[in-house]
């Protein structure tokens, strides 16, 4: 099983497409899906109408829908084989992650283990990390006290090109609200950006494989010194700007009958 991708409600689709295409390295797809250059047949979809997160899929040998214990959709299909792109190190992959914002950070964990099957890698102070493969997390939920989507994480070949999409991005006229830095659990350099849509997203590189016998690691394994919020030392954070964008996608009112 793998995280194949997020289906997201904006308010404009083409202003978000033509970002995702043109600036993020994604290529548009009928039906206004965008694919990395992984074989996987689309990473990102994207449907009119008010900021709302619809659904994140995995890909593997079963097919079911999911709902969490905070309205989150879960989708299972089989996988599909599409043709890969020719790597570029200015092109994303795939996705590596999805973060999201959850009211009670524990009954969600639950849910992930015990309904989807993932296997818990890391608990800090304020998310708790798990995985559906050898990678160190495909999902983590995050101690915000709301649920909604926190951010998209999109895998780029390698620390250079995360840095160099940085770059990019800034070019094009979008800050890098917060980075360059590398993680401390997973261990991936990130660089995170507001799209046009008002949603969080990141780029990153190198995160952990892990096995059957990784320790979990525990809130007091993950203390960083006084001022410091990465590896690094050296990431700033727009607050403000991550703050909001972290709120902009909710999971849809289920509708009631009349």
């Amino acid at each position: 099983m793998k995280l194949q991708s997020v289906d997201l409600r904006v308010p404009d689709v083409e202003a978000a497409a033509s970002f995702f295409a043109g600036v993020w390295g994604l290529e548009r797809l009928p039906g206004n899906r965008l694919r990395g250059t992984d074989a996987l047949p689309y990473l990102v979809g994207l449907e009119q109408g008010a900021p709302a997160i619809l659904g994140i899929t995995f890909c593997g040998d079963v097919e079911r829908e999911v709902k969490g214990p905070e309205g989150e959709t879960y989708r299972f299909v089989r996988e599909e084989r599409a043709s890969p792109l020719p790597r570029h190190r200015d092109r994303p992959i795939r996705l590596s992650h999805v973060v999201l914002n959850s009211k009670d950070v524990d009954a969600a964990e639950r849910f992930a283990t015990d309904k989807l099957g993932f296997r818990v890698s890391d608990r800090t102070r304020h998310m708790t990390f798990l995985r559906c493969d050898d990678m160190h997390h495909c999902i983590a939920y995050a101690r915000a006290g709301y649920p909604s989507l926190n951010h998209i994480a999109f895998e780029m070949a390698d620390t250079d090109a995360v840095m160099r999409g940085i770059g990019r991005l800034r070019d094009a006229g979008y800050a890098c609200v917060w980075g360059p830095g590398r993680h401390g659990p997973g261990n991936n350099v990130f660089g995170y950006f507001v799209g046009p849509h008002g949603g969080l997203v990141e780029y990153t590189a190198e995160v952990s494989r892990v096995g059957a016998d990784y320790r979990v690691g525990a809130p007091e394994d993950w203390k960083w010194p006084q001022g410091r919020i990465d590896h690094w030392g050296v990431s700033v954070k727009d607050t403000a700007r991550t703050d909001a964008a972290e709120r902009a996608f909710t999971w849809p009112t289920p509708r009631t009958a009349s």
